[in-house]
């Protein structure tokens, strides 16, 4: 019998940290670990890591050596900023003299970094002029910098993405000087001194306490015997290993939602949708546009900085979230939950302890309202109105589901609030829904308007335990598909446990040539191998923005032991009908344009030759989804005169604007992604550097598709 081969995911969140353990081969979930977070121990949620890690292993009998791929998701990056647990900075900016210095003394000067409620990062400025510089002056400016208090420093050099000598002189310096260091031009290749400078601050300001938490985790997953590099979970949903977050602890901000939008992608065959992450006291919410997660910088302080995570917003609504209203309407939901009120939601209650409810308004803490409602028993015990309690009045929630519990009760609960209103409790069950659909519409709608999702194409995707509380009614409102993946209630440490290797370089570049796309290319794969990808396993997407010059190269790469894929291969026949679903029109109507041994390209009724496209590979899962499109199949040799071709055809004309077609060209079993670049002269540089290397009668398929305002 072939030895079995693990991956281990761990998802820490506000309330739990979920270990699940994975066959590599099959993908099958062969043990799952549920423990409370470990927020005061010692070692922090680091100590729970390695509980549920170990336990997981003891109780489905997993020899260390059978484990091939340890991660984890950390809370402990957003935490630091979110309580303020963080280290005064240094800055220590460095420029030329003349204007270049003056401007540069300023921009390279940042403030205290606010980080809300009274909690800051406080920050220490110097600047030197490069005439100036020297490493006895640099010794005298660290020294009078820890004399203030600083624990960490920041050099920042103007054009320093050029040239880091100075930078690199301080980080030795002050490595010798038993202080932690972050060179600004290591955390972004972008200009904006300011915004470098910043970024690297609140990366700094960090180290010390994740430096801490990623050596006791390390420490403590060798004692268990496991002998591959731990990773841990990036903001922008990929993995990094060990060893790099001690240096960019900042790129794992929001690696719990990251967990559970890489979970879903996992389960869902479609390309294209917003995703739930749906909990007891808030929804995260985000993007999947052509089988990725939607990344944007975040804003800390009110500030850009060029950290990149999920594009995610979080809102105090979720399945948790009580009700609030007057002795005539419901007048909101939420913010504030059941669980920080310190009471049971009305639908998990025994209905038999429902005597007598009575209708209490309340404030759940000191400065709230007191528009909260509380349903008051018979026996002194309060219980709340929730959004799931809603749902299962209206039966939106099936019983294969977390959020699923007892209707009568949550009905026989909500009676005397719909009484003192005059409405039925069904009314009053849709009132409530409505309420917090109010608040998620204008974030969809936001979505869909900012990544330019085609709205036939957009499937709502629900993880979280309280999913299925929320998703079904927003579905229905907004005229939308929805689907609650398998194992939604792990879904993060699955996302964890089957993550890829992630890395980002960005560059600003006007005019960038071939060899400054092959160089930003070189540099992305170098970056990816360091964070823990096997060379030949990476894929880069290449994007310029000619508005800005800026390039970016996205590389993604997997691990030593590289997991197969999630599902079992489907016939042409099931990928036909799986497509013909997606499109909404008949199987007899849905035809097979092309395809290669790894992919299938379908298309509905034609109308000039153009018509729906969907993208599947050989797993059914939806690579692909635009409603306008054609495929042409060409030899490697003809490509450009094909891509041409179909620029010329599928630009769409108006009256103040050119639309010019995207593009995806399969090749074996990667689907290349050129959407979103205006050039055709940058297209076909960027095409041209992955075509190259195939035999010039080698077949491809590229795949044109029309753009929409």
């Amino acid at each position: 019998m072939s030895k079995r081969l693990i991956r281990m995911g761990i998802d820490v969140g506000g309330t739990h940290t979920k270990a699940v353990a994975i066959d590599n081969s099959t993908n099958e979930i062969v043990g799952k670990v549920t423990l409370k977070t470990t927020h005061s121990h010692p070692d922090g949620v680091a100590r729970g890591v390695v509980l549920a890690f170990e336990q997981c292993m003891r109780e489905n009998h997993i020899d260390p050596d059978d484990v091939v791929f340890v991660a984890h998701s950390t809370t402990q990056a957003t935490n630091a900023l979110i309580e303020g647990d963080v280290a005064h900075v240094g800055i220590i900016g460095i420029a030329g003299g003349g204007l270049e210095g003056l401007l540069a003394k300023g921009q390279c000067r940042i403030p205290n970094i606010s980080l809300g409620d009274t909690k800051e990062i406080k920050t220490t400025n110097a600047f030197i002029t490069k005439k100036k510089f020297s490493p006895e002056l640099i010794r005298e400016i660290i020294t009078e910098l820890k004399g203030q208090g600083v624990q960490v420093i920041v050099p920042s050099m103007a054009f320093g993405v050029d040239d880091e000598q100075y930078e690199k002189i301080i980080y030795a310096i002050a490595k010798e000087m038993g202080l932690l260091t972050t060179m600004a031009s290591e955390i972004t290749k972008l200009y904006g001194l300011t915004r470098r400078t910043r970024t690297a601050a609140v990366n700094a300001s960090i180290l010390p306490k994740m430096l801490h938490t990623a050596n006791s985790t390390e420490k403590s997953v060798r004692e268990a015997g496991v002998k591959v590099p731990l990773m841990i979970m990036r903001g922008d949903g990929g993995v990094m290993e060990i060893e790099e977050v001690k240096k960019r602890p900042v790129l794992t901000m929001l690696s719990g939602p990251a967990a559970s939008v890489m979970g879903s992608l996992m389960y869902l065959r479609a390309s294209n949708g917003i995703y739930f992450e749906v909990g007891g006291t808030t929804t995260n919410i985000g993007v999947i546009k052509n089988g990725r997660p939607g990344i944007d910088y975040m804003i800390i302080g009110g500030h850009q900085t060029y950290i990149n995570s999920l594009d995610v917003r979080v809102l105090g609504v979720a399945g948790g979230s009580m009700v609030r209203a007057t002795k005539e309407k419901v007048i909101d939901v939420g913010p504030r939950s059941a669980h920080i009120a310190g009471a049971d939601y009305a639908v998990f209650t025994d209905e038999a302890e429902i005597i007598d409810p009575q209708v209490e308004f309340f404030s759940p803490k000191e400065g709230d309202p007191a528009d909260y409602v509380a349903i008051r028993l018979q026996n002194g015990k309060r219980i709340a109105i929730t959004n799931t309690c809603a749902a299962n009045v209206l039966g939106l929630v099936d019983e294969q589901y977390f959020s699923h519990g007892n209707r009568d009760a949550a009905a026989k609960a909500m009676a005397p609030l719909a009484k003192l209103l005059q409405i039925t409790v069904q009314e009053l069950a849709q009132q409530i829904l409505l309420k917090s659909y109010e608040k998620i519409m204008p974030v969809i709608n936001g979505f869909i308007q900012k990544y330019r999702l085609e709205k036939d194409q957009i499937s709502l995707v629900g993880v979280g335990g309280g999913a299925a509380a929320l998703i079904g009614f927003c579905a229905e409102k907004l005229d939308l598909k929805y689907s609650i993946p398998e194992n939604a209630e792990v879904i993060s440490s699955i996302g964890v446990a089957l993550a890829m290797v992630r890395d980002v370089v960005e560059r600003v570049i006007p005019n960038p040539t071939k060899e400054h796309i092959r160089a930003i290319k070189q540099e992305v794969v170098n970056k990816a191998i360091e964070s823990g990808a096997v060379p030949d396993s990476i894929e880069v997407h290449i994007e310029i923005d000619p508005t800005t010059s800026k390039v970016t190269a996205i590389a993604l790469g997997s691990n030593e032991v590289k997991s197969k894929e999630l599902m079992k291969e489907c016939t042409q026949e099931e990928a036909r009908v799986i497509a013909g679903a997606d499109m909404g029109i008949k199987e007899e109507e849905t035809r097979l344009l092309a395809r290669n041994r790894n992919l299938y390209v379908f298309g509905g009724k034609s109308d000039g030759n153009v018509r729906p496209i969907r993208i599947l590979d050989k797993n059914g899962f939806i690579k692909v989804q635009r409603s306008e499109g054609k495929a042409v199949v060409s030899k490697a040799c003809d490509y450009q005169e094909t891509v041409k071709q179909i620029w010329n055809s599928l630009s769409a004309f108006h009256a103040d604007a050119i639309l010019r077609p995207d593009y995806y060209i399969c090749v074996n079993a990667k689907v290349m992604d050129y959407s979103g670049s205006i050039s055709l002269e940058n297209m076909l540089m960027i095409m041209d550097l992955e075509i190259q290397m195939l035999n010039p009668e080698d077949e491809i398929i590229i795949v044109g598709t029309k753009n929409k305002l």
